[in-house]
């Protein structure tokens, strides 16, 4: 189990565009969610213990927080050639089986992982309603194994400040998780 940390994309950063398939093979792009007050975007991906520990944690933050507008949506980009976990097949089984109520999406040439500069799973990224970042971080201090209740403390901070029209603070810790899984020659340059 490895341990890489977010690169911590600058706060204001525009939400990079994508269009990716669902597990269902449908279409999402991010214009799918304007006007949205906040949008969440995940990397998360099926056989990382770091995802597998917020599961059902992930699960229960779309039922209380996508009532209140916010829209929520998870990427897996890793190589399912190399993790045939993380195939868009298993990424269906998960889904249903994880009950996630929001979109999962399938980054297949990996480009939308290196416009987010996502470095782990899970990685997450918090846009207010123009779909500037103002948060990127972790989920809470809960990490597999340590014995720390799984909270989801530091984004739900995050997410209630932007649906209260505040500011996010920018003291923000960084996600921890396991690397995406790039293919052979495909690796990012920023890290």
């Amino acid at each position: 189990m490895s341990l890489t940390p977010s690169t911590m994309l600058p706060l204001g950063t525009a939400a990079p565009e994508f269009q990716l398939p669902d597990t269902d093979d449908k279409l999402v792009s991010i214009n799918d969610f304007s006007g949205a007050p906040a949008l969440l975007i995940m990397f998360i991906c099926n056989h990382c213990p770091f995802v597998k520990h917020l599961r059902s944690a992930l699960a229960q933050l779309a039922s209380e927080y996508t009532p209140q507008g916010v829209a929520i949506v998870a990427i897996s980009s890793n190589d399912p050639v190399g993790y045939p976990a993380d195939s868009p097949q298993k990424m269906a089984e998960e889904k249903r089986s994880a009950g996630y109520s929001f979109p999962y999406l399938f980054d297949a040439s990996q480009d939308v992982a290196k416009a987010y500069r996502a470095a782990c799973t899970p990685d997450f990224f918090l846009f207010d309603r123009d779909q500037k970042l103002v948060y990127r971080g972790q989920f809470d201090d809960s990490r597999p194994g340590d014995g720390k209740p799984i909270t989801g403390h530091d984004l739900k901070l995050a997410l209630d400040a932007v649906l209260a029209g505040n500011s996010v603070a920018p003291e923000q810790r960084p996600s921890i998780g396991c690397n995406i899984k790039w293919r052979t020659g495909n690796e990012p340059d920023y890290f």
